[in-house]
C-alpha cells in the first residue's frame, strides 16, 4: 500500500506451473489474544504469493499500528493492514503489519469469523506487496476478485459477500 512494486506484479496463470518459495518472519508484537498461529499464516501467504518472497509478517497493538500509518500515510488512526514493498528486490522482499485490535474490533462489527477476517488481511496485503492496488474501481475490483478466488479456495467465505462493502480495507473503501 505505501510503496508499490508494479513492476514485480505477476498473474497466477504465470506462475501455477512454477513451485515459488518464500522465507516468512512472523513477529507478535502485540499483548491482545486469539492471534493466529505462524502456520495459518503461512498456509495464507502461500495461497496469495505468485513469485519469490523473504516477507516479514508483525502483529501489532494500536499505539504501534497508530504511529506506522501517521508516519507513512499521515492518517492519526491504526488500520488494518499496511503493506511495505522494497522494490527493485530479488527475491521481493517487504513488510506487512497486520493491527490485532483494530482486526478483531472489524471481525465484530462486520460479524465475521476473526481467522477469515486475519486471513482475508493477510491475502489482502500479499496482494499489495506484490503490486495489486485498489486505487481505481476497475484495479479494486480484479483485486476483490483475486482475494475471493484464493479465499475460497482455502476454505473461506466471499469477505466482501458477507458484509457491507461501504466498510473499508486500508482506509479505503471498495
Amino acid at each position: 500500500m505505501l510503496m508499490r512494486n508494479m513492476t514485480n506484479k505477476t498473474r497466477k496463470s504465470d506462475l501455477e506451473a512454477q513451485q515459488v518459495t518464500f522465507k516468512l518472519a512472523v513477529q507478535y508484537a502485540t499483548e491482545h489474544k486469539d492471534l493466529p498461529t505462524r502456520p495459518q499464516f503461512r498456509r495464507w501467504v502461500k495461497a496469495a504469493l505468485f513469485q519469490h518472497a523473504e516477507i516479514v509478517l508483525r502483529l501489532v497493538d494500536e499505539t504501534e499500528g497508530r504511529e506506522l500509518n501517521h508516519q507513512f500515510r499521515y492518517k492519526d488512526y491504526a488500520t488494518n493492514v499496511l503493506t511495505f514493498a522494497y522494490d527493485d528486490t530479488v527475491p521481493l522482499t517487504g513488510d506487512i503489519v497486520l493491527c490485532a485490535p483494530v482486526i478483531h474490533t472489524e471481525a465484530q462489527q462486520q460479524h465475521k469469523d476473526l481467522l477469515a477476517h486475519y486471513a482475508h488481511l493477510t491475502v489482502h496485503g500479499i496482494l499489495h506487496l506484490q503490486g495489486y492496488d485498489h486505487l481505481e474501481d476497475t484495479e479494486a475490483a480484479a483485486m476483490e476478485q483475486l482475494e475471493t478466488r484464493i479465499l475460497t479456495r482455502l476454505g473461506y467465505a466471499d469477505p466482501y459477500r458477507e458484509h457491507d462493502h461501504s466498510m473499508a480495507i486500508d482506509g479505503i473503501r471498495h
